[in-house]
């Protein structure tokens, strides 16, 4: 991932999280009227008005010109109930994010932006944006992503078959050395829509193409009229290689020039249209993996945090006396893989191991034994044996092969699965003449 400055970095985290964040509101004044009935919950106007202030306020910063209050107002409702739809499945799914998971969470993106919480508090307090807010919109994006994957990600799978194709077609292709930026409106259409219904988006989409491409904002033009996720962003999808795009995008993007507005894309959700941005090359990937062991006591009902510590600081008091490392891991470690190998996991790159653990390894010289590591593992005792350079090229190609076709997949599903959700619910809008 490109590091960004801190405040581009928090700023473009917080317009994915926007419609869900309270800010200081206290020029509107709020009404208690119902203006969605959403299955067994309501959305109020003041929740509305919320959002619609949010967004309003994030658009101008964005200089996008705003939409008629109307539109607006109908585009932040329509998120807000496909919102409310997906809090009320995760509540019946059991679906709970704890507060460690959250402060998790939080703690890297501070982390990401080379500040500790207290600066990372005091960043979201200059750019507008209440702390415990922030918080709680973080915990409900992070259980929107877990019902998520829960109905979508666990159906899907990547045969090594689709792998080995994509790696002949795509992946080993000249077009993957290049990434896009885009821009996206989807003017949507239901599953089973009458002809008169897909005839009115057709032409609404061929419209839309022809205003862009005499000269409409693309960014007010989607938040007017896009009912794909990122409308209110203005349609960004952001920078994307050919393996990161719908598979329906990938030919048509392969034949734009920068500033091109595609024809629209027809698909089962609706009608695509697409902005290519900008473009730019990539770089080989070098890596530096490690060749290390390690010894691991788990805690379980009988054996307890304190007690798996104390275990594993008596095995590493065996090897400060001289025993042998590998025979103690046969004996001792509760990694039965690594263990009949003398705890040996053979040379990892980076990102496959826990990160306490790789942290922790990290830190070690060549021949050093850690302190003991804790993860939910257990505790470990860790010792570097080697280290190298190298470039896994072909290695992440393949990996990257298998995780962008599952994201593609995800992603197709997931436009699909989001319309069957609200076209299913029972919504009431009462909106009126707003």
């Amino acid at each position: 991932m490109i590091m960004r400055k801190k405040i581009s970095y928090i700023s473009v985290f917080f317009s994915l999280l926007v419609m869900l964040t309270s800010v200081n509101v206290a020029a509107v004044q709020f009404l208690d009227g119902i203006v969605a009935v959403v299955e067994d919950d309501v959305i109020l106007e003041s929740e509305l008005m919320a959002q619609t202030s949010v967004i309003a306020m994030q658009l101008k910063a964005g200089n996008v010109e705003l939409p008629p209050e109307n539109i607006l107002y109908r585009q932040v409702l329509d998120r807000l109930i496909i919102e409310k739809l997906q809090s009320q499945l995760a509540e019946k799914a059991g679906v709970n994010v704890t507060d460690q998971i959250v402060d998790a969470s939080l703690a890297r993106i501070a982390q990401q932006n080379g500040l500790d919480m207290q600066g990372f508090k005091a960043e979201l307090a200059n750019q507008g944006m209440d702390y415990q807010a922030f918080r709680e919109n973080m915990r409900k994006e992070i259980v929107i992503n877990q019902i998520r994957n829960q109905q979508i990600g666990a159906r899907v799978r990547v045969s090594d078959q689709e792998v080995k194709h994509y790696m002949q077609t795509e992946i080993s292709s000249a077009d993957q050395k290049i990434e896009y930026l885009l821009s996206h409106i989807l003017i949507a259409v239901s599953e089973g829509e009458a002809a008169d219904i897909i005839q009115a988006a057709t032409t609404e989409a061929q419209e839309v193409t022809q205003q862009l491409r005499a000269g409409a904002e693309f960014k007010t033009m989607a938040v007017s009229v896009s009912d794909g996720e990122g409308a209110l962003q203005g349609g960004n999808l952001g920078w994307r290689t050919l393996n990161q795009m719908p598979t329906l995008f990938v030919d048509v993007v392969k034949a734009m020039n920068v500033g091109d507005i595609a024809d629209p894309i027809r698909s089962p959700g609706g009608f695509h249209i697409l902005k290519l941005m900008d473009s730019k090359g990539v770089q080989s990937h070098m890596v530096t993996e490690t060749h290390a062991r390690h010894i691991l006591i788990k805690t379980t009902e009988l054996i307890s945090d304190t007690e798996a510590k104390i275990r594993l600081e008596a095995v590493a008091g065996r090897i400060a006396d001289g025993d042998d490392f590998a025979a103690l891991a046969k004996a001792n470690s509760d990694d039965t893989g690594s263990a009949i190998k003398g705890g040996d996991l053979g040379w990892v790159a980076p990102g496959l191991l826990v990160p306490p653990f790789e942290k922790a390894m990290n830190k070690l010289a060549l021949g050093e034994i850690s302190a003991p590591v804790q993860t939910q593992f257990g505790w470990h005792l860790i010792q570097v044996l080697e280290r190298r350079s190298k470039d896994n090229r072909e290695e992440e190609k393949v990996n990257q092969a298998r995780n962008e076709i599952r994201k593609r997949k995800i992603e197709e599903e997931t436009e699909l699965w989001l319309r069957r959700l609200r076209d299913e619910a029972y919504v009431d809008i009462r909106l009126g003449a707003q």
